[in-house]
């Protein structure tokens, strides 16, 4: 399962059903799980561990030091789950030492072709980042969020789960869950509604939504005032109740 020209450095732990393509390298820190797919060329080094079922296809840079300029070499981590896809040239760095120490991925996520994610990022499942989507440092994005293409992320922000960002915006405020936006500095346009439905939200879960978003986002009011509308005007949700918790621990400010 690993190929003649594959450069496994010694110390690093492959799992029995891993595949490893021609001329790939695994670093000495690197641990790969069972069914893991290394492609051709693709670089695993760092501190690193990938789960099971996992796919790197050729090219990727997976586990780099961070591109940080107080980085000193300490041995920080970068730790994926099981079921993603990283395709040709995406690049993942390690943590930092000035902030959690590690770089995490969670389950079932897809990073097309030119993805980067910095350092300390935190990736939670299901999220999908287009063609050369890329994450500053720091970012924290929640599972099943859409990046479109060439989308930047400034350090330090915020998506929320199930929204969903258009191509070649800029993002420099958080984008709060369940949410649509766009554009050079992104501003929302409504809820994610086909994302809700194809996740299986029910019409009332998206009703209710939709009756907090209309008092959060269009009623002029101040945050602390909305939330206490959305309170006593709508019926207690989960869903709601996340979004009100997002907005409230926002530190940079959220899209508008």
């Amino acid at each position: 399962m690993i190929h003649p020209t594959a450069v496994v450095h010694e110390g690093a732990q492959i799992h029995e059903t891993a595949q490893l393509g021609p001329y790939c390298v695994i670093g000495p820190q690197v641990r790969i799980g069972a069914e893991t797919q290394v492609g051709s060329h693709a670089v695993i080094e760092g501190r690193t561990t990938l789960g099971e079922n996992n796919r790197v296809f050729q090219f990727a840079s997976i586990g780099a030091v961070p591109q940080h300029l107080k980085y000193q070499g300490e041995p920080t981590l970068l730790e994926i789950g099981s079921g993603n896809i990283f395709r040709e040239f995406v690049t993942v760095h390690l943590g930092t030492a000035q902030d959690r120490g590690v770089t995490t991925i969670g389950n079932r996520n897809a990073f097309l072709a030119y993805c980067h994610v910095a350092h300390d990022c935190r990736i939670e499942d299901s999220v999908i980042m287009a063609n050369g989507a890329t994450l500053g440092g720091h970012v924290h994005v929640e599972s099943h969020a859409i990046l479109g293409g060439l989308v930047g992320v400034h350090q330090f922000v915020r998506v929320g789960r199930y929204a969903m960002v258009g191509g070649l915006s800029g993002v420099s405020l958080d984008i709060p869950p369940y949410t649509r936006s766009a554009g050079f500095r992104t501003r929302l346009f409504g809820l994610n509604t086909v994302g809700l439905k194809r996740n299986g939200f029910t019409a009332e879960r998206i009703r209710r939504l939709k009756e907090a978003y209309r008092i959060l986002f269009q009623s002029g009011e101040v945050l602390d005032r909305a939330v206490e509308r959305v309170r006593a005007e709508v019926e207690s949700d989960p869903d709601v109740d996340h979004l009100i918790r997002f907005l409230q621990g926002s530190r940079r400010g959220f899209c508008r």
